[in-house]
């Protein structure tokens, strides 16, 4: 298996001083460099990177739109857009000073009242980012360049917050887009990242394309790993080629048309492998967690009895099968809360996934449990094979324990949309749904906002339990490993008892690329700092 692996601090070294020889401008070139084609695993329908929690929005976002802080490959905080940080004695106050010289595509200054308003409407939409402002008592612009958080106590995950890689991503926009109610999305993509989104170019279904922007000021130090570090745009432009079929996408990437493939499914890999010319790579090496989202706001799944019901039915291994295929070493089943790459993953409370499936006891819990026949409403992507497949075998295993399943197929977009209704399914609702998580964005309980239980402030699903929210506060609040992984234990059973959602399993997912790309970076695809070598 062919791994991506990123730049060495030895090899940065020998540009000159620490990092400082980077390049500080954005250096598209013709020729090699002047094109980077691209197949995303969906087409992109929302361009606000506030609103919308999908990693094709994700990926888009961090094109288009820069952050204060950046994640490294250790997934520690890192400087990004502000030049570094300080606190007070007491851990309450954080000024944070932007770096000069930073451009919105639109020509404008990035101002601290940016960011204020930018950092208020994300901290609407992110769970983590509704701890951090919860955490606030007054965020404020004291100048031009600098950004003050007064906060009620001290919160030492500020910069991880401000630099997380869950979704909605932290982006900074223009004040005046900024300014937008968190739940209306934006229409329009203006950011100061390293490219600009090509409005007049957008194909909807086919086509997305990004220019560089050549005002970008990357950060003059630091490794380019993940999110962090300085952000070189290699190449004049980005194209984004939507291929749904993907047969016809490995036969483009072979053949040399296409670049760089998000995520090639199981079945064409060793095809892939057989080539000379292309890179297959894990660069996401926690892989992708699947979950069945439960509506807690109507019936059937408002009753946690029916939901816990539901617990005993489920299969990680069918779903790992539908999901990756047949290959075990693939996937991984005996998935709980948090996934097995977390020091806070435990066994607690496992036996509702691992023990005896037993589709005959289920349906007699169901009907114990009072279900009167309500329609289920299950959503899936038709435009996402992996995630059909598993919402096929999701949809038959309800209708063996009796649940009159309404199984509803779309394109994402559509699904992603309708995913935020609370309607009654009678008027355009849903009942439940499945997508994956990278595992990573569920680390712990302050990332993973699918086990939020803030009720109508939740992701959708609406899960409301003061018990989970309790146990989160501890967490957060927790003095050493030891406590946070005790808490995190019980966090794990107490979701056993309310259903969140049911975490199905783990598969691992790899992106193929042409050989003579370079830079690639681990983790989702930035597409900055990668380039072709010029002879």
């Amino acid at each position: 298996m062919t791994r991506s692996r990123p730049v060495s601090r030895r090899t940065v070294l020998k540009l000159g001083a620490g990092a400082a020889a980077l390049p500080l401008a954005n250096i598209g070139l013709a020729g090699e460099n002047h094109v980077l084609r691209f197949i995303p695993t969906l087409d992109l329908t929302v361009l606000d990177p506030h609103w919308s929690p999908t990693y094709v929005t994700r990926d888009h976002g961090y094109l288009v739109f820069d952050t204060l802080f950046g994640t490294d490959n250790a997934f520690q905080p890192q400087p990004q857009m502000v030049e570094g940080t300080v606190t007070d004695p007491d851990g309450k106050r954080w000024p944070l000073t932007l770096r000069e010289g930073l451009k919105f595509h639109d020509g404008e200054p990035v101002l601290a009242r940016d960011c204020v308003a930018s950092i208020g409407r994300w901290g609407r939409r992110n769970s983590f980012g509704q701890t951090l402002m919860a955490a606030t008592d007054q965020l404020s612009a004291a100048d031009d360049r600098t950004i003050v958080f007064r906060l009620k106590k001290p919160f030492p995950l500020l910069p991880n917050a401000l630099g997380t890689l869950t979704t909605p991503m932290p982006a900074i926009l223009p004040e005046r887009l900024a300014k937008t109610d968190a739940f209306t999305q934006i229409k329009e993509a203006v950011g100061s990242g390293p490219y600009r989104f090509k409005a007049d170019e957008r194909m909807a279904g086919a086509r997305t394309v990004y220019e560089q922007f050549a005002d970008y000021q990357p950060r003059a130090h630091g490794l380019p790993e993940r999110t962090a570090g300085p952000k070189i745009a290699h190449f004049a432009r980005v194209e984004w080629t939507v291929t749904p079929d993907a047969s016809t996408a490995a036969a483009a990437l072979l053949k040399g048309e296409q670049d760089w493939w998000d995520f090639a499914p199981a079945d064409l890999l060793p095809l892939l492998r057989r080539s000379h010319d292309i890179d297959v790579a894990l660069l996401q090496e926690s892989g992708n967690v699947s979950l069945l989202r439960l509506n807690h706001l109507r019936p059937p799944f408002d009753n946690p009895r029916i939901r816990r019901a539901l617990l005993g039915a489920v299969s990680q291994e069918d779903a790992a099968i539908a999901v990756a295929g047949a290959d075990p070493s693939l996937w991984r089943t005996g998935i709980g809360y948090f996934p097995p790459v977390s020091p806070m993953a435990s066994t607690a409370g496992m036996e509702a996934l691992t023990g005896p499936r037993d589709l005959g006891r289920v349906r007699r819990e169901i009907e114990a449990a009072g279900y009167a026949g309500e329609r289920v409403v299950l959503l899936a992507a038709g435009d996402s094979p992996e995630g059909l497949r598993r919402s096929t075998v999701l949809a038959d295993l309800m209708k063996h324990v009796g649940l009159a399943v309404d199984f509803q197929v779309s394109d994402w977009g559509t699904m992603m949309q309708r995913i935020f209704k609370k309607d009654s399914v009678d008027q355009g609702g849903w009942s439940c749904a499945t997508w994956s998580l990278v595992a990573t964005d569920m680390m712990d309980p302050a990332v993973n906002s699918y086990l939020r239980g803030n009720g109508t402030d939740a992701r959708p699903g609406w899960p409301t339990s003061t018990r989970l929210e309790e146990l989160r506060d501890m967490w957060l609040d927790a003095p050493d490993l030891a406590t946070r992984q005790r808490i995190a234990s019980e966090i794990q059973l107490q979701a056993f008892q309310d259903v969140p959602y049911i975490p199905l399993s783990l598969d691992y997912r790899f992106a193929a690329y042409r050989k003579d790309l370079v830079g690639v970076l681990a983790g989702f695809p930035v597409l900055w700092n990668v380039r072709r070598p010029i002879a």
